[in-house]
């Protein structure tokens, strides 16, 4: 039998993904929904990558980013006499904005779910779920701010249920992802709304709760994020790290200029400030070292936020507490950006939960010594100016009184 090895490319943007019907001008499965696909010619993450383009116009080098690569399976087809080896991707996507070629008749951005209603190429579900996220992709996600990993949480719930888990598999699940991030307030506050909020103990229940939240956890981002920009539409601005609100608020404001500290050990705000530069805006790189000689030169220090604890105080990486000391030396307001399920309603503000990086990310060699290595640190609420969400910006009282809220989704444990 015939062998042949495909890519199946799976482009993501939010929470949905891009399916495509095949037109009669392809030569298998005409008719039937797919993703991105073609045949793997000697290097499969180069041909993922070609295929996004020639099937989207999408650019893959500038518009998407690899989230996984699964393990390649084979799928054989006996009446075709081919042997398929399909190796699958999941690229997050930052436009919706798609040109189909001659191979499609139309597509959709839809839920992956909507893969187990629809008739599909073989196995497509089975390509999906070996890039779908788990709680393992979530608990070892170093990469991303909080708000995308809540979301990816979530994901987790609605697509085991999609799947046929049951009820207690799904609390199993949840309580597995409350542990895997116990330190990001997002990612408990969405899962514990997922299940307090479904309309029946069941996986149809969780299925519908689940894409309810995430859909509601966008629109928050988006609000906080649009409401940020208003706040500090054409002002000078220091960030740092990579928060996918912080970073749509600074571009919503389009600042007159924006200073980013690269945020090491990780470096992620070398990115941000490339994607930002990306986006047409006047950007200054610099070291965590020197946020303090320059933050007086900007109106504000804008950040995401992890975290925000109960009192008031952020929890976010490591470097916004020096970064907001130096501010107030310079009496330069300190804002956090953020939706307010970001809001931890039960964390004792002086035992915070905080979360380190890996060591050898600072030092791998032989010396004997410790290494502190931490990837968040906690900067005080007096050191913060407010919080701006989606309600709009918020003080110690606005926080105290949202954590009250978010408490009663914890009572289903």
């Amino acid at each position: 039998m015939e062998e042949t090895h495909v890519v199946t490319v799976f482009l993501r943007n939010g929470t949905d993904v891009l399916l495509f019907r095949r037109s009669d001008d392809v030569g298998s499965y005409a008719g039937r929904w797919g993703a991105v696909a073609g045949h793997a010619e000697g290097d499969p993450d180069a041909q993922a990558r070609v295929e996004v383009r020639e099937e989207t116009g999408i650019d893959p080098e500038t518009d998407t980013t690899l989230a996984r690569a699964g393990d390649p399976f084979p799928v054989t087809d006996d009446e075709r006499g081919t042997r398929w080896v399909v190796h699958p991707y999941l690229f997050d996507c930052d436009t919706r904005d798609v040109t189909p070629n001659y191979e499609t008749t139309t597509y959709e951005w839809v839920s992956p779910t909507a893969i187990r209603e629809r008739e599909t190429v073989p196995r497509l579900w089975t390509s999906y779920d070996r890039v779908r996220p788990t709680v393992e992709s979530v608990r070892d996600d170093g990469t991303h701010g909080s708000a995308y990993i809540s979301l990816r949480a979530c994901e987790v719930l609605r697509d085991d249920a999609a799947a046929g888990a049951d009820y207690d598999a799904l609390l199993g699940t949840a309580r597995d992802l409350l542990a895997a991030r116990e330190s990001m307030a997002a990612v408990a506050n969405r899962v514990h709304r997922v299940v307090a909020e479904a309309d029946t103990a069941d996986a149809d229940g969780i299925l519908a709760s689940a894409t309810a939240v995430l859909d509601a956890a966008l629109a928050a981002d988006d609000e906080a994020a649009a409401a940020a920009a208003a706040e500090f539409a054409g002002a000078s601005l220091l960030t740092l790290s990579r928060s996918g609100t912080a970073f749509d608020a600074v571009v919503g404001a389009t600042p007159e200029r924006v200073v980013v500290a690269e945020s090491r050990t990780g470096r992620e705000g070398v990115d941000t400030a490339e994607r930002l530069a990306d986006a047409g805006l006047d950007v200054a790189l610099t070291t965590d070292a020197a946020v303090a000689s320059l933050v007086a030169a900007v109106d504000a220090v804008l950040v995401g936020a992890d975290t925000v604890l109960r009192d008031g105080s952020v929890v976010n990486k490591v470097g916004t507490r020096a970064a907001a000391l130096a501010a107030a030396e310079a009496d330069v307001p300190v804002y956090a950006v953020c939706a307010t399920d970001k809001i931890a309603p039960e964390t004792d503000p002086d035992d915070p939960d905080v979360e380190d990086a890996p060591s050898a990310e600072l030092y791998d060699g032989d010396a004997s010594l410790d290494v502190v290595n931490p990837l968040f640190d906690v900067t005080p609420a007096s050191l913060v100016t407010g919080v701006v969400t989606e309600d709009g910006v918020l003080d110690e009282a606005g926080v105290e009184s949202a954590a009250a809220d978010l408490a009663a989704l914890r009572d289903w444990q």
